[in-house]
């Protein structure tokens, strides 16, 4: 049976019915976008998760739409109201704001002017005068301001006026900002000095611009209004409304006026300035989700014995050594400029035979590098080859340290240490570490705090989930933190499965997932595929999913060889008639897939780390000068542009004009988050700390 939401979702997302009825089908039988769009794709039509998610996304909103028309309809019973082309209407309306409109002179509100000018019996005098007929007004004021109160709440209520006013703000609506001179002066008031005076049509602000007047508007540094042309506005109701010219005309004129400024503006102002900052909250959750996958796809250095310093001047640098695994070994503190202390730094190196060093980013980042890369010159034996040193971004170390979850895995060691060892992981593995942080903690974005929390939390949780899901984790190595996020498990049976493996040993098949407790043929086909592990069968550590293994022995055994053989030879796999193993749940999709995936199962798609290195002539804001090239690390995008490290302790920024010789409408078309960049620098304002940068002309 078709979803009867399937024709308005496929309308909405520009998908076919049929399809959008099939993801609903999957959604509503427990099955993740990240599943569906991997092995489903033969009933969505290889859908991706941005669709899939989109349909989810949609499929909510009628779901809580259906919930507010119950709560209308209760209301309607309890006014006693059966009419039967009102429900109808409501029965069929799905657009919230035409819902709104149908249900708002019956929605509960305080007692207006209006309601007050009915009680004392102006109502039958207001109906007279909205005929505009000629007619002996009364002498009485109080009458004629009671029926123009009733005319007003009417006209402000009246679906067609809030359309009509709508269309206005859509396409005449002037955003203005003024300054609270009261508060203009205070300091932080002048982070918001570009909006003091600031006018531009609602319609083509940018998000961070929005973002950050609203903020200020929360701060009470601005005054913000909303506005469309008052002449067109009224021009407008005047044309649904205005059907004489004469004394009863002019009541209605002079209560439409009022109407229209005391009610219907600042409502549908209202509206607009929630419609606004829906929009810039969507961009700038979407600014987040990217920055946020490109960090949690950043490339593992992989299994190496790693020595972690965490930089600090005062109380010196915290010092960590990990093996392989990323086991905490032992911790040190190391003083920059101290000649014992950079023995000590050669001795660890040598001891431990260290092979990558991660520093992090913080403050005397550079200086400890520094320190670093001289030891590291200076070693001439015990280590059969220098290890490499990486920066390593610290976004977030602070609170993983200070968090539950540290303290469990650590709950002998301080913050200092738990900080290093993050830092120190990140460089491993960065996926399987900043999984523990609270996404909107790791800092890859901006005005998190000024945008809709649940909206953020949601998108930011789908982008880990996916992007765990689309790397697959070790069932033998992950973390329960990793396993949370794989599809269809969750913290509870994620905790199952580390507490399975701990009493049992390693899994030596994928199908021993089963006797997880509480983990069912449901979720085993909803994890299973994400899962890896070096076993008996070499499917297992891939992302062939259990329920096709059938299909490739079947292709195995027609190539007369093994599974291995069929991975192992290339040319095998090239004599495979993909058409002889379509079914009619199996298609061309799902196969090709299998094929892909033959060839480098379990191939980590992150790619490899590089080793960068800043100017070593420039270390501070003072060494800049307007014509430098300098290299650096894209540290963060949004929508305006993208910042970039270049080890001068105060990320510098690169315009979206000055990001490429063409026109650039996002930012992510020209630079990925820790892309090394060759930058120019074009301006320094070193009392307020800021650099602009420039892209234009390098070769990157």
């Amino acid at each position: 049976m078709i979803s009867p939401f399937a024709h308005i979702i496929g309308s909405a997302v520009n998908i076919r019915e049929q399809q959008v009825a099939a993801v609903l089908a999957l959604l509503d039988e427990g099955a993740t976008i990240p599943f569906i769009a991997r092995y489903r794709k033969e009933k969505t039509g290889s859908m991706d998760e941005v669709q899939i998610a989109a349909i989810q996304t949609q499929y909510a909103k009628l779901q809580e739409l259906a919930k507010r028309k119950e709560t209308i309809y209760a209301r309607l019973d309890e006014l006693n109201i059966t009419n039967d082309e009102l429900r109808q209407r409501i029965a069929e309306c799905w657009d919230a704001t035409e819902l709104e409109d149908i249900y708002l002179p019956y929605k509960p509100h305080r007692k207006t002017r209006a309601d007050i000018a009915v009680e004392k019996g102006y109502l039958p005098l207001a109906e007279e005068i909205l005929k505009q007929r000629p007619m002996t007004l009364p002498k009485d004021e109080e009458a004629l301001q009671g029926a123009r109160d009733i005319i007003a709440q009417r006209i402000a209520e009246d679906e067609k006026s809030r359309n009509a006013i709508r269309r206005e703000f859509t396409y005449t609506a002037l955003l203005t900002t003024k300054a609270v001179k009261s508060k203009c002066d205070a300091p932080e008031a002048l982070n918001y000095k570009d909006y003091f005076d600031f006018k531009c049509p609602l319609k083509h602000i940018r998000s961070h611009q929005l973002l950050a007047i609203r903020r200020a508007e929360n701060e009470g540094y601005l005054r913000v209004d909303i506005s469309p042309d008052t002449e067109k506005a009224l021009d407008k109701l005047a044309h649904i409304w205005l059907r004489a010219s004469n004394d009863t005309a002019y009541q209605v004129e002079m209560a439409m006026e009022d109407g229209y400024k005391r009610l219907l503006k600042p409502s549908i102002e209202t509206e607009f300035a929630a419609l606004s900052k829906q929009k810039a909250d969507e961009e700038a959750i979407r600014v987040f989700a990217d920055n946020l996958r490109q960090l949690l796809l950043g490339a593992p250095l992989g299994q190496k014995r790693v020595l972690a310093l965490d930089p600090g001047f005062r109380t010196g640098c915290k010092t960590v050594v990990l093996n392989e695994q990323g086991d905490l070994i032992m911790h040190d503190v190391i003083f920059l400029h101290n000649l014992q202390s950079t023995k000590r730094l050669q001795e660890l190196i040598e001891k431990y035979k260290i092979e990558a060093i991660a520093i992090g980013n913080g403050t005397a980042s550079r200086e400890t590098e520094q320190m670093a890369r001289m030891v590291v010159e200076n070693i001439k034996s015990g280590v059969d080859k220098a290890p490499q040193i990486f920066v390593v971004s610290e976004a977030g170390a602070s609170v993983y340290s200070a968090s539950k979850t540290a303290r469990e895995e650590f709950p002998d060691e301080d913050v200092t240490v738990r900080g290093a060892v993050s830092i120190g992981r990140r460089l491993i593995d960065p996926l399987a570490e900043l999984v523990k942080i609270e996404p909107k903690a790791i800092g890859v974005g901006q005005y998190q705090h000024d945008v809709d929390q649940t909206a953020l939390r949601e998108s930011l949780q789908q982008t880990v989930e996916s992007v765990v899901n689309y790397v697959g984790v070790d069932v033998n190595t992950a973390s329960k933190h990793l396993l949370t996020y794989i599809s269809g498990l969750g913290p509870t049976l994620a905790q199952s499965i580390v507490d399975y493996r701990a009493q049992n040993g390693a899994f030596r098949s994928r199908k021993e997932l089963l006797k997880v407790p509480k983990l069912g043929a449901k979720t085993f086909e909803q994890a299973a595929g994400f899962l890896r592990l070096k076993g008996a069968n070499p499917l297992d550590n891939s992302a062939v999913h259990p329920e096709s293994y059938a299909i490739v022995e079947k292709m195995a055994k027609d190539q007369g060889c093994s599974v291995a053989d069929l991975i192992a030879d290339k040319t095998i796999r090239e004599r495979i008639d993909l058409q002889r193993y379509v079914t009619s749940e199996v298609g061309l999709p799902t196969l090709t897939d299998i094929i892909k995936e033959l060839a480098q199962p379990g191939r980590d798609p992150r790619g490899e780390t590089e080793e960068f290195r800043f100017d070593e002539t420039v270390h501070t804001i003072e060494d800049l000068k307007p014509g430098m090239v300098l290299p650096g690390i894209v540290t963060n995008i949004s929508a305006f542009g993208a910042f970039v490290d270049i080890g001068v302790h105060k990320d510098g920024l690169v315009h979206i004009s000055e990001m490429a010789d063409r026109r650039v409408n996002n930012p992510q078309e020209v630079v990925k988050l820790h892309q090394h960049v060759n930058v120019r620098v074009l301006d320094i304002d070193y009392a307020r700390g800021r650099i602009q940068l420039s892209l234009k002309g390098m070769k990157n």
